[in-house]
């Protein structure tokens, strides 16, 4: 689970309203959002590059605002980055109460049910994740009453699966497989719980 409040990073520099560059927390790379409006820009953290977001995920955003006001994309991208972290890491371990936390009813039931069969098999997952290259939101709005954002994660790899020897079956400890997913995470805006939770996984056709 993880909300929207400031995350600011230690030693983060400010730059011109209106810029949007954030550091991915411990990650490598990058995220990009649009932040409109003057006081989530000051908020951001090491504003550098201007990022144009398209009109539709400004209405996106705006959309979003008028059920949550207090919501700021910069915000929801570093608690969405960290997620992401600690999801690949607790899916890899088999960390049912840590996936719990951080996954909607379905999605945990996808993943439970993965968990379960690799159980089964025996098998063991080794996830190494290298970093995050750049995370951008490339959807956002309203459904329902939940606001929904999808983002694009780009990140670097090393997944190995072992069968019960311990043999490699699939992967390669020596090899960084460059991994492109899009997580779509919500919240329910009518909940006074400020939390998202990951409500779908795909990857780009």
């Amino acid at each position: 689970i993880f909300n929207r409040d400031a995350h600011e990073e230690p030693g983060a520099e400010k730059g011109d309203t209106g810029d949007n560059v954030i550091p991915l927390l411990e990650t490598k790379g990058k995220v990009k959002a649009d932040l409109d409006d003057a006081a989530s820009a000051s908020e951001s953290a090491s504003l550098t590059e201007k990022i144009e977001a398209s009109d539709s995920l400004r209405a996106g955003f705006d959309e979003i605002r008028t059920l949550d006001p207090g919501f700021h994309a910069n915000d929801l991208l570093h608690g969405a980055a960290s997620a992401f972290e600690m999801i690949v890491a607790a899916f890899a371990a088999g960390d049912d109460k840590v996936l719990g936390s951080l996954l909607s009813d379905d999605v945990f039931d996808d993943f439970s049910a993965a968990l379960k069969a690799r159980q089964e098999a025996g098998e063991v997952q080794e996830t190494t994740l290298i970093g995050i290259k750049e995370g951008e939101i490339i959807e956002a709005g309203i459904e329902g009453d939940v606001a929904v954002v999808t983002i694009k994660f780009t990140s670097e790899q090393v997944n190995v699966t072992r069968d019960a020897e311990g043999e490699v079956i699939g992967g390669d400890v020596d090899h960084i497989t460059q991994v492109i997913d899009l997580w779509t995470f919500g919240r329910d805006t009518r909940s006074r719980d400020p939390n998202w939770t990951l409500q779908a996984t795909n990857s780009p056709n």
